[in-house]
């Protein structure tokens, strides 16, 4: 996904105009889907005052990490925590903002509350029908992400949906559970089917559909700052030292300044300052 500032370069790029006369230094930001729009309201309200161009792609956590490595774009973005096997001393990580993970439900669902182990049990496959855990005698169809996804990683992390096959951890969910590839899809899914259940960021949560209380906690800021809401995990800004250059560095620095994380919170997350 791309900024509205982006798509001005590309037309002044197609009437033979140079970007660098444009708008100053492009720099380059790829990662989580869920980081994503937050960042996207971040660069264009940064370019605004300053002469460069903020490019947003959203292809995934897992991509985020992996482009921070190899150096193929100024800035990463993850919505989970790195591997171990993703660490190294050159990759530096920053924490921008926390978010809280929302179960969702369809509006019609009369089922509002359910507890982390019904959750577990439900994305497990163990537990297949609504009447199990309080609600009609309907089928659970259960709705994920991807594999590449942050959003997905930390519910795994936080639900306790990893197992190990020949002493490798894998994901826990139910193979039957339909994959959806962004937090629009997934929300999409749950919105359009009545027996369906899904997870997605908490600012991305509107009418379409019902967020559950977990464990008689509904999930909002407050709640997770207060620590009664314990499925969140952070938004991360990754880079490879040496990588970016001088205007990404001062973009960064500015996304932890007060202004920028007023944004933060107002657009429904939790700042760090």
């Amino acid at each position: 996904m791309k900024t509205k500032i982006i798509s001005a370069v590309v037309v002044a790029s197609s009437l033979a105009v140079s970007s660098a006369a444009f708008a100053g230094e492009t720099i380059s930001v790829v990662g989580s889907s869920s980081v994503s729009p937050l960042m996207e309201v971040l660069g264009e309200t940064y370019a605004k005052s300053n002469d460069v161009t903020v490019e947003v792609q959203g292809p995934g956590s897992s991509a985020g990490i992996r482009v921070a490595h190899d150096g193929s774009a100024d800035l990463g973005m993850s919505s989970r925590n790195l591997k171990t096997s993703e660490e190294s001393p050159q990759i530096k990580e920053i924490v921008i903002a926390r978010d809280g993970i929302a179960v969702v439900v369809n509006n019609n669902n009369p089922v509002t509350d359910l507890t982390k182990e019904q959750i577990t049990e439900i994305y497990k496959g163990n537990v297949t029908n609504w009447n199990q855990v309080g609600g009609e005698d309907k089928p659970i169809v259960v709705a994920t992400r991807d594999t590449a996804s942050g959003t997905r990683g930390a519910f795994e992390d936080i639900m306790s949906l990893k197992k190990k096959i020949n002493g490798i951890k894998v994901s826990a969910i139910s193979q039957k559970a339909q994959v959806a590839s962004g937090n629009g899809q997934l929300k999409t899914t749950v919105a359009n089917n009545p027996f369906a259940i899904g997870y997605i960021s908490l600012g991305s949560v509107d009418n379409t559909v019902k967020p559950l209380t977990i464990d008689g906690h509904k999930p909002s800021v407050a709640a997770i700052k207060a620590g009664d809401y314990s499925v969140q995990r952070p938004f991360i800004v990754v880079y490879k030292e040496g990588r970016p250059s001088k205007d990404a560095l001062e973009f960064l620095t500015w996304i932890q300044s007060p202004t920028a994380q007023k944004i933060v919170s107002d657009k429904g997350f939790i700042s760090v300052n």
